[in-house]
């Protein structure tokens, strides 16, 4: 329980510090008032008390304000004028200007205090342009304003404002003295203007009579020294002339001369120049027959390797279809041999079956031989063996009654007529043999008996 009351506790103390936790902006002052002396934070964080301590809010941002005298103002000289100004103002950050705007401006909206502002800048600036000139005020807008601004800073302290600037936009009056000052002006500037134009002509003609007076002097001095010069120069010129034409002769002789050696130079060069330009030309053709050659060697040999490699692909395919049809041929070989095999295989089952047949209705007549045997038992055994020997061809002929009605038989290893014959008469001995099993009585033994009793008698 006592955990219990010390989490609610630690819950309610943090629910308290956030719901008193503030944060001002740098533009705008949060007052906290309430419980003993006010505190203002700007620019930082801070606690209140909830419940027991308010906040209230003033903006520190700057507001225009536009001044405009509502009638003509009369300066010191009796003009009357209108001013428009603009001045940006704000409430002030320093702590005692501020706790002055807390108390008069609190809860003021803006437009509000604006026109207040504006209330008391327009009436020091009535003051200021009162005791100030029409020309003071057209002249030195600057001062004027500055005046302005030091006179409505005690006003706007008691109610905790700052300005910042103050300037005057224009004046008019309606007497139009502003622009007679002007047009008086212009005409002082147009007198002032014509006097220096005329000071300056006179000035430029006498620097002229002077300038023309000393460049006449100078001009005979220099036409002179001219002339002089020009005689010198004659003679000069003369003697120049001589050594000139004297020089000139020398030259061109030797001009002659040289020119003489430099057509020989030339022809001599041109010569050298059309035998190397005719080699040149040889050793050109030479190369371009070379070129030539390579390039129908090229061409010759690309040709004979592409037919040689279009041989080499068709034999390539003609081995490889050879091989193809080799190999289909082949299987089909093979698979004939093996449905070849696999028919044997199932002729060969059905001869057996139908042998298998044979013996026994072989062995069922055997039995009704065995039967009259015993019958006939005391006609002897020259009997019993004519007997045997009258149903032999028939036992034989029933053993290979298969075989003659087979089209065709396939014999595979070593097969052949022969063995045909021998897997009859194999078949035909061992239906003797099971009479012999049957009857006890062994033909063969019989046949030989007779054979050697008939011998007997016959000795």
């Amino acid at each position: 329980m006592e955990y219990i009351y010390i989490a609610l506790g630690a819950a309610v103390v943090i629910l308290l510090f956030v719901v008193g936790y503030l944060k001002a902006p740098p533009d705008t002052a949060y007052i906290i008032s309430g419980l003993g002396k006010k505190r203002i934070l700007i620019g930082k964080a801070g606690w209140r008390v909830p419940f027991f301590e308010r906040v209230d809010k003033l903006s520190l941002r700057v507001m225009q304000v536009d001044v405009k005298t509502s009638e003509a103002v009369p300066t010191n000289e009796f003009i009357n004028v209108m001013v428009d100004g603009v001045a940006n103002v704000k409430i002030s950050s320093d702590p005692e200007l501020l706790k002055r705007a807390a108390e008069s401006l609190l809860g003021m909206r803006q437009p509000e205090m604006i026109g207040l502002i504006t209330q008391v800048l327009e009436g020091n600036m009535r003051e200021i342009v009162g005791s100030v000139g029409l020309k003071e005020m057209v002249q030195d807008r600057q001062g004027v304003a500055k005046k302005i601004t030091e006179n409505v800073v005690p006003d706007m302290d008691k109610l905790g404002i700052e300005v910042v600037n103050f300037n005057i936009q224009n004046f008019k009056d309606n007497a139009g003295t502003i622009e007679n000052m002007g047009i008086d002006n212009v005409e002082q500037i147009r007198k002032n203007a014509a006097i220096a134009k005329a000071n300056a002509q006179r000035d430029i003609a006498i620097a002229s009579a002077n300038a023309q007076q000393e460049a006449n002097a100078v001009k005979v001095s220099a036409e002179k020294m001219m002339a002089e010069q020009n005689a010198a120069l004659a003679v000069q010129q003369a003697e120049m002339q001589v050594k000139a034409d004297t020089k000139k002769a020398e030259a061109d002789a030797a001009y002659s001369i040289q020119q003489e050696a430099q057509r020989k130079t030339i022809e001599i060069a041109r010569t050298n120049a059309d035998i190397a330009r005719k080699e040149k030309e040889a050793e050109l053709a030479d190369k371009e027959i070379a070129l030539k050659e390579r390039q129908l060697d090229a061409e010759v040999k690309k040709q004979a390797d592409a037919m040689k490699y279009k041989t080499e692909k068709d034999a390539e395919a003609a081995l490889i279809r050879r091989q193809k049809d080799a190999e289909a041929k082949m299987f089909e070989a093979v698979k004939a041999a093996e449905a070849r095999k696999a028919e044997a295989e199932a002729m060969r089952y059905a001869m057996e079956q139908e042998a298998a047949g044979i013996r026994a209705k072989g062995l069922a007549e055997a039995e009704a031989i065995e039967k009259k045997a015993e019958a006939q038992k005391k006609m002897g055994e020259a009997s019993v063996l004519e007997m045997y020997l009258t149903a032999l061809p028939e036992v034989v002929k029933n053993a290979a009654a298969p075989l003659a009605q087979t089209e065709k038989i396939v014999m595979y290893g070593e097969g052949n007529s022969t063995k045909v014959v021998r897997d009859v008469m194999e078949s035909t001995s061992q239906i003797m043999e099971g009479m012999k099993e049957s009857t006890g009585i062994d033909l063969q033994s019989l046949l030989l008996g007779a054979m050697v009793g008939k011998a007997g008698k016959a000795e």
